[in-house]
């Protein structure tokens, strides 16, 4: 039977150590919080007052609970009060040396049978251990922040807690509403070790101009659901912290992914340190505000000077599947008319056949008006004739993912199509130069990678090539605008934004799987659970197909040649096993066809 806990202690009443004190209050325990000084105890209380206050308002608390829970903390400045405490939460800044002295000094107060636990979120549970007299006592309980708010706590285990140990904590922080998911000692843990590295990659992204701090943070909000882009993200967490997390991981994989990049140092030393500053990538009201106000960085909505739109009225489509009958959709809808061209008849009746599928159902939620979905398909022209392409002002090529195919399919566009035309490609892994390579007007070719569902899903992803004009560029941005997407701009490189930031952390996740570090539901629980995603990674990996995710991390692997990259060998295995996921019946996971 678990153990019952009724006093416990926390050392360190900055923010999370406040919202942890605030959960265990919350849920009936006496807390006794200790702080170096009168002043930080002050402070700790006030962050306490504040949390309490911003409940009382929502809702989430009346006056008298807020003050039965205040009355069940005791602020103190000295760790001797610790004594009644039969569990204790270290929660003072990421500083191995300071951790290990409070350790110590806690380990010499408190009673043989009380707990020692760290929120430590990247430095070795095992050698805060060490440091008392009990290591078989000593475990990692990692809360996130918001701690009142986020659900996940990792429970860290070293290679000496003793077993009952770990299930009085995982049954502890279960009793208070937590998830739990109980892992091994290792830098980063679960949600932290695949965070940071995605993170630091967004940031390499950022420094070398790939794309802009909004268009990267864009990208993984419309395009992979994410509560927050990662450059906002790292804003939060603060440049600092982040920094003192990767080094740390880097120290103990010596993967490059885990290397931070040396813009977090230059911004560190010029004291841009996210939100608590007021600036980091992007600058606030005030410090600690979450208002972005405009800066030397924020994109303008004019027009590059010297750059005219082109006009687009008429839209082509080359292609017939999922994506190409989406996209077809998508300018119809928005007021284009639209030329789809299918190899057959059937093909292209077929396509046509499933936009009016698809907008029949809009009308049966009462989404559409009839009279609105008659006129959408009024826009919509199918034929087999590649030459049909000849007026249109812009085509989007959605054939076959298959560079020979592209490239014959823009040879044969560039002969047909009339001067000024703009040439798109909707590949989401392929080098957009090659299709432009395969054209004499290069400066007319870009990528417009729109995301599946093409109807539903918000991002779309151009992409232009060492030679593409700007005013085609400009042009395509202004076109999706309409067609009511959020285009993000960026170079002509393996993966673009989306799928190179994507793709490396679901393989972190798999490699993680390999190494048994944890279970495949532990790891989806705590990306969802502590990261807020929509899908944790095996869940994502299963859906998209792995076969698909394979192929898109050989691409990243080929492009930019870092052991990181490397697909892992568990991925390879199941695809070569036919375990490709949802539309096999078997991935990481087993599913029951219906």
């Amino acid at each position: 039977m678990a153990r019952e806990f009724r006093t416990v202690g926390v050392v360190g009443l900055g923010t999370m150590g406040a919202g942890i004190v605030e959960v265990f209050a919350r849920n009936g325990l006496e807390v006794i919080a200790v702080e170096v000084d009168t002043a930080a105890g002050e402070r700790g209380r006030a962050h306490l007052d504040a949390s309490t206050g911003r409940a009382i308002e929502r809702g989430k608390l009346t006056r008298e609970q807020a003050d039965e829970l205040l009355g069940r903390i005791t602020v103190s400045t000295s760790l001797s009060d610790l004594a009644p405490a039969q569990l204790v939460v270290e929660a003072i800044p990421e500083s191995l040396e300071a951790k290990a002295e409070i350790f110590a000094a806690v380990d010499a107060v408190v009673a043989e049978e009380t707990i020692l636990c760290s929120n430590t979120s990247s430095l070795s549970v095992t050698e805060l251990a060490v440091r008392t007299k009990r290591p078989g006592k000593v475990v990692g309980m990692h809360f996130f922040n918001p701690a009142p708010v986020q659900k996940l706590v990792e429970v860290v285990r070293t290679v000496v807690t003793e077993p009952d140990v770990i299930s009085d904590v995982e049954a502890f922080a279960d009793s208070l509403g937590k998830v739990p998911v109980v892992i091994g000692d290792r830098a980063g843990f679960i949600a932290n070790a695949l965070l940071f590295g995605y993170l630091n990659h967004a940031a390499k992204m950022y420094a070398e101009r790939y794309a802009s701090r909004e268009d990267l943070d864009a990208g993984m909000r419309y395009g992979c659901g994410y509560p927050m882009g990662p450059l906002a993200l790292l804003d939060l967490i603060g440049l600092d912290t982040a920094y003192e997390i990767l080094e740390t991981m880097y120290r103990e994989s010596r993967n490059l992914m885990h290397a931070p990049n040396p813009v977090f140092k230059q911004m560190i030393t010029a004291g841009l340190l996210g939100r608590k500053t007021g600036r980091g990538f992007y600058t606030y009201e005030a410090p600690h505000s979450s208002s972005v106000v405009p800066d030397g960085e924020t994109p303008s909505p004019e027009l590059p000077e010297g750059v005219t739109l082109r006009d687009v009225s008429r839209v082509g489509v080359v292609g017939t599947g999922t994506m190409a009958s989406g996209i077809v959709e998508v300018f119809a809808k928005a007021g284009y008319d639209v030329v789809v061209r299918g190899r057959s008849e059937s093909k292209a009746d077929g396509s046509i056949g499933t936009v009016r599928k698809s907008l029949d159902k809009a009308v049966a939620r009462g989404k559409l008006e009839e009279a609105d979905r008659d006129a959408v398909l009024g826009r919509i022209t199918g034929t087999t004739r590649l030459e049909d392409m000849a007026d249109v002002d812009l085509v989007v090529e959605a054939v076959a993912e298959e560079l020979d195919v592209k490239r014959a399919m823009f040879g044969a566009l560039d002969e047909i199509c009339k001067p000024g035309a703009i040439l798109a490609t909707t590949t989401s892994s392929l080098p957009v130069v090659e299709c432009a390579a395969a054209t004499q007007r290069p400066g007319d070719v870009i990528g417009m990678h729109f995301f599946n569902p093409a109807p539903v899903m918000k991002l779309v992803e151009v992409v232009s090539t060492i030679g593409t004009s700007r005013d085609v560029a400009a042009t395509v941005v202004e076109v999706t605008k309409k067609l009511k997407k959020v285009p993000v701009r960026c170079g002509d490189r393996a993966g673009f934004i989306v799928n190179a930031l994507l793709f490396p952390y679901l393989n972190d996740a798999v490699k993680m799987l390999e190494a048994h570090y944890a279970t495949a539901d532990d790891i989806d629980a705590a990306m969802k659970t502590g990261c807020a995603l929509p899908m944790g990674p095996f869940e994502l990996l299963d859906v998209v197909g792995l076969d698909v995710s394979l192929a898109i991390q050989r691409s990243l692997y080929s492009e930019f040649r870092q052991s990181g990259f490397s697909p892992a060998p568990l991925l390879d295995h199941l695809v070569t096993a036919g375990r490709l996921g949802r539309k096999a019946g078997h991935g990481f996971r087993d599913y029951t066809r219906s």
